[in-house]
């Protein structure tokens, strides 16, 4: 233990896991089915950030979830449990653990125990159990729900208060933040730590995020949640982003083979055959479409450019731009496809209405001769 380090005075942990389950969710309808059968604590707060500086496409929804007795490596904890639902189909699930006077290397070490019990390695009972209660309840708000989870986890490491003033530019110097970030014990080479702590940003003097793929430290002594909120909205958007570039990416190869099946068809048949897919292949765009543009329009920091900075570098560490443009591309195929069998049915009706034509004419002319 370094005597140089302060101490966390006043922190929390908090581990997410943002799942897809399902196509879209009727939030007032869910808000609606918690009351009835819960009782439990609910609302449609979200950021401690002054409504003018971020706009909601949808506002999610919140649900208190209680409290269990939560084992760390050293100590038992109490763990608050709550769920935020989006209404494009996520539930991000929340475990936050309190801690007090803990020193650095230990609040450390409950980070590592945090992670390899309830982190991306872990056993997914806890999480199964805990959106088993959830989806129990509000199931007949969700539309079309997923048989199979994408999943995210997320770690955030928050300290309100250590127990000797600290600035922001001093904190890099006085604790280690990488085994935090990280989860490395041993020392990483000066290039690591140098990426590793790249996405640092500070407003006041005395606050500091860092941002990391899977986890996150903040510094924040006013307490407020929209750095950890916006972050969240990040994965959530990355969670939905994956599945509609699954879907596509499951979809496509069918899309081929049935496109060819049509074209086997005998003529009197391949018009239609054709005319299905496209009306198909448009429902899909339409659906992803107007999916996306709720994911991609979840969230708009408006006035904060502090917040909108971490939002943005969130974003992009997360690649969600990059799979915001695959699942563009993906439907642009998709749409040309649509367009060329849209015109392939065209073609082919008005081969077999020529080919009606034809036939009516000999009918007639044969009628006239028999007639004679």
């Amino acid at each position: 233990m370094n005597p140089n380090e302060p101490a966390v005075a006043d922190g929390e942990l908090t581990a997410l896991r943002l799942i897809d389950i399902a196509y879209s969710i009727d939030l007032a309808h869910a808000e609606r089915l918690w009351a009835e059968r819960s009782g439990q604590a609910f609302n449609r707060s979200h950021l401690s950030t002054p409504p003018k500086a971020v706009s909601f496409g949808v506002a999610p929804l919140w649900l208190a979830l209680g409290e269990i007795a939560f084992p760390l490596a050293d100590r038992d904890a109490t763990a608050v449990l709550s769920v935020r639902l989006y209404d494009f189909g996520v539930a991000a699930l929340s475990l936050r653990i309190a801690v007090k006077n803990h020193p650095w290397e230990v609040f450390a070490r409950d980070v590592e125990s945090l992670d390899a019990r309830v982190g991306a390695g872990a056993d997914p009972a806890f999480w199964t159990d805990l959106l088993a209660r959830v989806r129990d309840v509000i199931l007949p708000s969700l539309d079309r729900p997923a048989t199979s989870a994408i999943d995210e986890d997320y770690l955030i490491a928050t300290v309100h208060a250590f127990d000797t003033p600290v600035d922001a530019e001093s904190l890099r110097s006085q604790i280690d933040l990488t085994q935090v970030l990280s989860g490395e014990t041993r020392p990483l080479s000066r290039a690591a730590r140098s990426e590793l702590l790249s996405r640092s940003f500070s407003y006041y003097a005395d606050d500091l995020v860092v941002l990391n793929w899977d986890r996150a430290f903040i510094y924040e002594p006013r307490r407020d949640t929209d750095v950890a909120d916006v972050i969240e909205v990040a994965n959530a958007q990355l969670v939905e982003l994956r599945y509609y570039d699954t879907l596509l990416d499951d979809e496509l190869p069918l899309m081929y083979d049935q496109v060819e099946n049509a074209r086997t068809a005998a003529s009197l048949l391949a018009s239609r055959r054709f005319a299905y897919l496209a009306r198909r292949l448009y429902t899909l765009v339409a659906e992803v479409t107007e999916l996306t543009e709720r994911v991609d329009n979840a969230l708009q920091v408006t006035e904060d450019v502090y917040l909108a900075r971490v939002y943005s570098s969130a974003l992009s560490l997360f690649r969600v731009p990059t799979l915001s443009a695959s699942v563009d591309r993906k439907l642009a195929i998709v749409r040309d496809t649509y367009a060329a069998l849209y015109e392939e049915a065209s073609s082919r009706r008005s081969e077999l209405l020529e080919i009606a034509i034809v036939i009516l004419i000999v009918v007639e002319i044969a009628i006239s001769l028999l007639r004679l």
